[in-house]
């Protein structure tokens, strides 16, 4: 796991979503447990307090329950739920690349252009 110092997003929110999208893309199936809390500080050099709130964050959104004397495990996820959120990171990007091309002095032809050539360039791969 890379986190950043210098990316203004707080370690704490880097370590939850980079577990999260972990968690999202099955990496981390139902019931395993996440790394300890001093473990995982350990690792990346950081405060227990901020892996802490890191976890939280997980449980928060319900990805993830804490167990008394054993952490965090991965809850089950629904794939409803899954799929939604995927679909909110695609609005995401998608929305970044529609503002990215107006600044460019791209048009919609041939944006929507280049999204087809790269889903087919992902289809042979």
């Amino acid at each position: 796991m890379k986190i950043s110092q210098n990316s203004g997003v707080p370690i704490y929110k880097q370590i939850a979503d980079a577990f999260k999208t972990d968690i999202l893309a099955g990496k981390y199936p139902q019931g395993e447990y996440l790394p300890s809390i001093r473990e995982l500080a350990k690792d990346l050099r950081i405060s227990v307090i901020t892996t802490m709130k890191a976890y939280e964050q997980l449980e928060l959104e319900g990805l993830v329950t804490a167990s008394q004397g054993k952490g965090f495990y991965v809850n089950a996820q629904d794939s409803e739920m899954l799929k939604e959120q995927h679909l909110r990171k695609v609005e995401e990007a998608l929305s970044a690349a529609i503002d990215a091309a107006k600044i460019a002095g791209i048009g919609r032809n041939e944006l929507i252009e280049t999204l087809e050539t790269l889903m087919e360039m992902e289809e042979l791969n």
